[in-house]
């Protein structure tokens, strides 16, 4: 029997099949890639209306509690509407048909009937479960905290998710404070007058 050696012929991809791959990948870049950087924002405008649901329906928690519990108050002038929510006694707003205020909305945990005082952390950390981190002066960048607080002059609580907003110009290692603004990050709004919220997304 003769061994013969048999020379196999090498193969690769000519040009043409090259350029085809390369066009495919350029096509796929310029249509995947962004969809994939799109996601982030798209995660963020879901974190700040999932956050919203849960607040509102929070507040309405605390209110059903009071109305259950058969409004209770403490007699004092001013009154003082209160229920306990979760092992926590919060205080609710006490109606005030001049200044358009319904009765039963959560204004913190610290004693108070006034929608001026409502305290929009109190608030946070009592409707929620197991709330994210929140904080009134921390827009630092390399911060743990997931969400920023603040109440504007009409007593309007605003909560921004701290990824959204846009870093500081000058400081690269800080979040512009948003001042109240609906404009700037992704946010949400609460009115304790009428327990209105509204979600605001910009990014």
């Amino acid at each position: 029997m003769n061994n013969r050696n048999k020379l196999k012929k090498s193969s690769g991809f000519t040009l043409i099949e090259l350029v085809i791959v390369v066009v495919i990948l350029g096509f796929l870049a310029v249509t995947a890639i962004p969809k994939f950087l799109d996601l982030t924002d798209q995660a963020k405008q879901a974190n700040i209306e999932g956050m919203a649901g849960g607040f509102a329906t929070g507040v309405s928690l605390v209110r059903a509690q009071w109305e259950a519990e058969a409004r209770p108050n403490d007699g004092g002038t001013p009154k003082q509407n209160f229920t306990t929510y979760d092992g926590t006694v919060v205080y609710l707003t006490v109606e005030d048909i001049t200044n358009s205020v319904r009765p039963g909305y959560i204004l913190g945990t610290t004693p108070t009937s006034l929608v001026a005082n409502v305290n929009c952390v109190e608030v946070w950390n009592a409707v929620f479960q197991q709330p994210p981190s929140i904080s009134t002066t921390d827009l630092n960048v390399n911060s743990d905290v997931d969400y920023f607080a603040s109440k504007d002059t009409n007593n309007i609580c605003h909560f921004y998710l701290r990824a959204s907003l846009a870093r500081n110009t000058t400081d690269t290692t800080k979040f512009d404070n948003p001042a109240n603004s609906t404009t700037i990050g992704n946010s949400f709004t609460y009115q304790p007058a009428n327990s209105e919220v509204i979600v605001y997304v910009t990014n």
